[in-house]
This record gives structure tokens, C-alpha cells and sequence, in this order.
């Protein structure tokens, strides 16, 4: 009997603790930094820091000059090579045409066939290369992935950027309308979770309804306690919150 009856209260018990508002900390839902494809010196920034910004709003631009420039020289060699292949298609077919009459030979034909091959690769390297150009030119202007927040920026007109291995950090953007709430559960505990499942987040006076969207499979050691695991809830918003703000996060 007495059995039984431990064995009922430490149920109780857990779900009681479980029942619990679990302590969380906020922290973006997506979170990028921002660099620039290529190099240059910064013309303008057209946002600050706590800005919202729409996807495809222009962040900052680079001098394009020595780009656009590049993208001139390409068209040009476009429109060289272009003519140039149009004449050697038109040597070919008139010497195919010679040729099927028996009137010139292999070797002229062939000759004929090889300066076409070679005029084709040379118009399509520099449509690539023109392709290419175009893209840094495109490039030079920086514009934002998503809907977001400016969370920091730490780049000023005059501001020379240099692609390289490590890439230079010119701005922090947050995806805005939406947080995430991070909290440490034991292993029983997120056991009894799903990804998608509903939960309540509580921030000072405010509630919301989110969705659990990280279950942790890596356990995080807190000092000389017992392995918790990370979990994390996705729920909106519509007034900007600030990372690391404490918050509560009650799972059903």
C-alpha cells in the first residue's frame, strides 16, 4: 500500500513541476549578419540601427563605378564576338555548301569548322563573363533577405570593404514579428514535447501563443546539476522585444 501510494504522489508531484512555468530567456527567431559579395568603398547607408526594413529594401550600396564599368567593357566584347561569330557561321555553311559540291576540300572545311568551334567558345565565355560582371554590379548594392529588424550596424559611408575568407560584419539583422523563447528541460520532460505543439509564452504582462520549434538533442551541462536539454518556442509579435529579456514559457 505504501508502495502504491509513493508511486502516486511522485506522479502527482512531476506533473505538478511540470505544470510549472518553465524560465526562458528570449532570443531572435532568425538572426544574420550581414557582408558584403564584393569589394569596395562604401557610397552610402540608407538604415540605422532599430530600423525595420522590408526583403529587398537596399541596406547600403558600394561606388559602383569600377563595375559598371566592367559590365560596359563585357557588352562590348558582346558585341564583337557576336559579329565575329556570325561570320565564321556564315564561312562555314558557305564552304559546306562548296564542299558538298566537291568543289573544296576536307582540309579547307575542316579549317572552316574550327574557326566556328572557336568563335562559339569565345562568345560564350563572354557572355559568361558579362553574366558574372553584371553580378558584382548587382552586388555592389546590399539589400535585405528578409523582413527584419537592424539590430546593429557598423558600417559608415567611406568605409573601405574587402571580401576574403573572413567575411566583414556590416550589419546584424533579426527577422522581425517573431521571437524565440529558449528554455532548459530535463530529459523526461522533453520527452512528452513535439515540434509544432502549442505552448503560452509569458513576457512581463504579456502573452503569447507559440509553437515549440527546437527539441534539443544534445544535452547542455548548468554547473553541477543534472543534463538539461535546449528547447525552443517560436511565437509572434507585434511590438519589437529585446533579446536576453527573461520570460516564462508553460507547457501543457
Amino acid at each position: 500500500m505504501n508502495k502504491w501510494l509513493g508511486m502516486l504522489l511522485c506522479t502527482i508531484f512531476s506533473e505538478v513541476i511540470w505544470a510549472a512555468d518553465i524560465p526562458a530567456v528570449l532570443q531572435w527567431s532568425h538572426r544574420v549578419e550581414i557582408s558584403a559579395p564584393v569589394s569596395g568603398v562604401v557610397q552610402s547607408v540608407h538604415v540605422d540601427a532599430g530600423d525595420h526594413v522590408n526583403k529587398g529594401q537596399v541596406l547600403l550600396a558600394l561606388d559602383s563605378a569600377t563595375y559598371q564599368s566592367m559590365v560596359a567593357e563585357s557588352q562590348a566584347a558582346m558585341t564583337r564576338l557576336s559579329e565575329e561569330f556570325a561570320e565564321a557561321k556564315r564561312d562555314r555553311d558557305r564552304v559546306q555548301e562548296l564542299y558538298n559540291r566537291t568543289v573544296i576540300s576536307t582540309t579547307e572545311l575542316d579549317q572552316a569548322k574550327l574557326r566556328y568551334a572557336k568563335a562559339q567558345s569565345m562568345l560564350a565565355e563572354a557572355r559568361a563573363r558579362l553574366n558574372q560582371n553584371r553580378k558584382f554590379l548587382n552586388d555592389a548594392t546590399v539589400r535585405a533577405p528578409y523582413d527584419a529588424v537592424v539590430v546593429a550596424r557598423q558600417v559608415e559611408p567611406g568605409m573601405t570593404v574587402a571580401t576574403g575568407i573572413q567575411p566583414q560584419t556590416l550589419m546584424v539583422l533579426a527577422k522581425s514579428g517573431e521571437m524565440l523563447a529558449e528554455s532548459k528541460l530535463s530529459g523526461a520532460q522533453i520527452e512528452k514535447l513535439k515540434v509544432g505543439q502549442s505552448v503560452t509564452v509569458s513576457v512581463g504582462n504579456q502573452r503569447f501563443s507559440g509553437k515549440v520549434k527546437l527539441l534539443g538533442l544534445e544535452p547542455v551541462k548548468i554547473k553541477d546539476e543534472s543534463a538539461v536539454y535546449p528547447v525552443g518556442v517560436v511565437f509572434p509579435i507585434t511590438e519589437q522585444l529585446r533579446a536576453g529579456t527573461s520570460a516564462t514559457v508553460n507547457f501543457p
